[in-house]
């Protein structure tokens, strides 16, 4: 009898042993974003959104502080958010911080939406990048800097005289299928997650802003949360869907491993801020000018070439690998 009591002690301190381990190793996996939305941060952000599935990982937080950036790397992350096996959150943090343009679709296409108080998101107009055509375009709020390819918002009168706001299509036939794409796109994310669709088509025909308490009331966003152990809480037994899938968070105990941008990301990320590209672009061309117009100077050659590749690599007119052989 005593030894069956103390068989019986052993198997339960095993199972406690056991189970303990199991809640070390449940982990969630911290990612941040705090600048313009490039092929560097892309890449960073889909490297790390694969580790997490790699390591089994619970869940995957992204914080996000961004003006916004390119519109394909955009979606590249999207559309990892999109297939990942792993529940992704964006959280918009610290206080102050803000998901303008590219953030405001990053944040309608995660399984989890959050915000801190004191942030702001909204202003998601397509731009392009130093003029008015669209092949440089780009997802970012800093008008002072990008030119947005809008014209002048038109209006027509009610019934009552008032006047009421058309809302933006665009001039040209180019501009109007931007837009319109940007706007099937953000209204495709909403509905995935059940969240105001007609907000998110407001944010993209007329670069609304709204702060993280106006976005909870609206159902644009899902919590808000003072930080992160506080946002692990709030989504402690919620229901999300991923890949089709019902789960339901457990974020109780969870080990939070962060995986911060390493120095390749971090230089990449200067290089590729779409303003730097287009200073790159401009470089570049005057040096291959320069060296046509003077044979044999070699050094604009030279330099102009370089910054073309990186800011061709920039705007992802060419891919990491073949500007790598480039270089």
């Amino acid at each position: 009898m005593a030894i069956g009591w103390l068989l019986m002690m052993l198997l339960g301190f095993g199972l406690w042993l056991y189970a303990q381990a199991a809640d070390q190793q449940r982990i969630a996996v911290l990612l941040s974003l705090d600048g313009a939305v490039s092929p560097a941060s892309a890449d960073y952000l889909i490297r790390g959104i694969r580790s997490a599935e790699d390591q089994g990982a619970e869940l995957v937080v992204i914080m996000l502080d961004t003006p916004g950036g390119l519109d394909s790397s955009m979606r590249s992350i999207i559309k990892k958010m999109l297939a990942s096996s792993v529940p992704v959150a964006v959280y918009v943090h610290p206080a102050g911080a803000r998901a303008a343009s590219a953030g405001t679709f990053m944040l309608y296409g995660a399984h989890i939406a959050a915000m801190t108080p004191a942030t702001n998101l909204g202003s998601a107009s397509p731009v392009s990048i130093g003029g008015d055509t669209p092949p440089g375009l780009s997802l970012r709020s800093d008008q002072a800097r990008l030119t947005t390819i809008y014209g002048n918002q038109e209006q027509q009168t009610d019934q009552n005289g008032a006047a009421e706001k058309e809302p933006r299509r665009g001039e040209t036939a180019m501009e109007r299928k931007v837009l319109e794409d940007a706007v099937s796109y953000i209204r495709g994310l909403a509905e995935r997650y059940d969240r105001n669709a007609d907000w998110a088509e407001e944010a993209v025909r007329e670069a609304v802003n709204i702060t993280a308490r106006e976005a909870l009331e609206k159902n644009v966003i899902d919590i808000v949360a003072t930080d992160l152990d506080d946002l692990l809480m709030q989504i402690n037994g919620m229901t999300v869907y991923v890949n089709g899938v019902e789960q339901v968070l457990n974020t109780e105990n969870l080990q939070v491993l962060r995986q911060d941008p390493d120095w390749r990301a971090k230089l990449l990320a200067i290089i590729t801020d779409p303003n730097v590209a287009y200073i790159l672009m401009l470089i570049g061309i005057y040096g291959l000018i320069f060296e046509l117009a003077n044979p044999g100077a070699l050094y604009p050659g030279i330099i102009g070439s370089i910054s073309l590749i990186l800011a061709f690599f920039a705007l992802q007119v060419m891919p990491v690998n073949y500007a790598g052989l480039a270089l």
